[in-house]
């Protein structure tokens, strides 16, 4: 059995590799690399331990950092693993440091790279994952795409014979793991929530966090809103709170520890709608039914935005809030992103390759 090394490094990558890695192991030998770039136990640990993804076989504890220096540290750290394992090839996911080390290090030795989630474009070149993701398109051999204006950005590319429209990954997860949310999770219930009686937000991008006048914007357009305003406070954003001042700006806010995967399907599940700055979120919200107000000025799932179940507004409060208070209902589009089985065609398709 021909071996691949997976690399992952963070939330969105650890619920495409659950999808992946039950899908891939039927086929090959899967060496599971965990760079560490999220590090905090809430933010990893918890993620494997109840999405059933196998334990990291390499754990390479990269942690924070600038993105030179993370990026750095990460791609020496996978280059040693790859010249260990010498695998057939090397798969990738998502838009972080992680994915773009991980292609560097594999294509330096000349090993074939897959990246799973391919073909996005938010078309900002300020945001640090849209430099991740042209690269590692650019450097990798096979491109799974989950959407056709995913193949359409890489065929303008010139990278249209390289590329595969297999769906969403995160699609599969979603599907397998709703059900046992529903049953599992005690987040309703251990916060007091009501269906339909709150709001659901997460803030955690640099360019809402690491300017004090934004995420003062941010929070208190979330503060006084009609419905109450559940809260899973990334580590970062936590410190930038208390490092600004800003925890006068909470009322209404139910701030919580960063929450589990059943924990925030069941949250989105029963909220009113969605808050968040987060790619993942936008498309978790989607499968869900959810409508998702975009705490950013462009989303690369045009998709959602062009049928309303993602309405855009950065950091503004007035947008924020009209956004949220709105009462438009978004259009019921189809499945723009597959039906949940993109596992399977993508470990049919690297199986023909590899």
């Amino acid at each position: 059995m021909k071996k691949i090394v997976s690399i992952v490094g963070a939330r969105p990558q650890f619920i495409k590799a659950a999808a992946f890695s039950r899908v891939v192991r039927r086929k090959f030998g899967e060496v599971l690399v965990h760079t560490g770039q999220h590090y905090d136990r809430n933010m990893s640990a918890r993620f494997f331990s109840e999405l059933g993804i196998p334990a990291p076989d390499y754990q390479l504890g990269i942690g924070s950092g600038t993105h030179a220096e993370q990026t750095g540290r990460m791609l020496g750290a996978v280059e040693r693993v790859l010249l260990r394992e010498k695998p057939a090839g090397v798969v990738i996911f998502g838009d972080t440091n992680s994915t773009v080390a991980a292609a560097l290090a594999a294509v330096k030795l000349k090993i074939p790279v897959a990246h799973i989630e391919a073909g996005l474009r938010s078309f900002n070149r300020d945001m640090p994952e849209e430099h991740n993701r042209v690269v590692s398109d650019h450097l990798s051999d096979l491109l799974f795409v989950p959407s056709r204006q995913g193949m359409a950005n890489l065929k303008r590319e010139g990278l249209g014979a390289r590329a595969y429209l297999v769906g969403d990954i995160m699609y599969d997860s979603l599907l397998g793991f709703a059900r046992i949310a529903r049953e599992r999770s005690r987040i309703i219930g251990r916060l007091g929530l009501k269906k339909d009686g709150y709001y659901l937000a997460t803030v955690h991008r640099p360019s809402n966090t690491d300017d004090k006048k934004v995420l003062k914007a941010v929070l208190s357009s979330l503060s006084g809103l009609d419905l109450p305003v559940v809260f899973p406070v990334h580590p970062r954003t936590r410190e930038r709170i208390k490092r600004f001042g800003l925890a006068g700006l909470l009322k209404g806010i139910v701030l919580t520890e960063p929450a589990g995967y059943l924990d925030i399907i069941r949250l989105m599940m029963d909220s009113r709608k969605v808050i968040t700055d987060s790619g993942g979120l936008q498309k978790e919200a989607f499968y869900l039914r959810k409508q998702c107000v975009v705490l950013r000025s462009e989303s690369e799932w045009i998709e959602l935005v062009s049928s309303g179940w993602a309405v855009l507004t950065g950091s503004d409060p007035g947008r924020i809030r009209r956004a949220v208070l709105s009462t438009r209902k978004p259009r019921l589009n189809s499945h723009p992103y597959g039906r949940g089985k993109a596992a399977d065609r993508i470990v049919r398709i690297l199986a023909s390759h590899w």
